[in-house]
């Protein structure tokens, strides 16, 4: 736990950003019957009936200290997927920056052999030389500011 409260005390530096990385899955809704619109003194109103469309996965990308968030949006939730947010991190986001410290939780599929099962070897090699995993204790992914803000999100 402390390694992780340490990194969040670290003054910015952008050669080498400290990253929150959690995902969810995500319920995709129909509406069944249209809309009441809104009228004067009364709000628009909504049915309680709706058409289940299937499910998303969301990865989310939050920078704490400079109030950047970044959602990506996948059908499922593989090894794959997060090896392709790890390389969108990297050559996409912070292509400039140093290392970039990544805290997330102990999911299976958050592991650097991730990267090696969809990359070519020298390719992982590459990505992992610019990650810095920090893992959040088991039962502590509360740390993690991306899971937070997974909450404000959902509310």
């Amino acid at each position: 736990m402390e390694d992780v409260l340490d990194l969040y005390a670290e003054p910015y530096d952008p050669q080498y950003p400290v990253v929150c990385f959690d995902e969810s899955p995500y319920q995709l809704i129909s509406e069944v019957r249209q809309p009441v619109p809104v009228a004067p003194g009364q709000p628009v109103r909504y049915d309680y009936e709706y058409r289940r469309e299937g499910t998303c996965n969301l990865f989310m990308f939050v920078q704490p200290l400079e109030g950047w968030r970044h959602v990506m949006v996948t059908a499922r939730r593989t090894a794959q997927d997060f090896a392709h947010c790890m390389k969108d991190l990297v050559d996409s986001h912070f292509p400039q920056a140093t290392l970039i410290s990544v805290v997330l939780d102990n999911l299976n599929t958050h592991t650097p052999a991730a990267l090696y099962d969809t990359f070519a070897p020298a390719e992982a090699r590459r990505l992992l030389q610019k990650l810095d995993f920090r893992y959040t204790p088991k039962h502590g992914s509360w740390l993690n500011m991306a899971e937070i803000e997974f909450a404000v999100l959902s509310t």
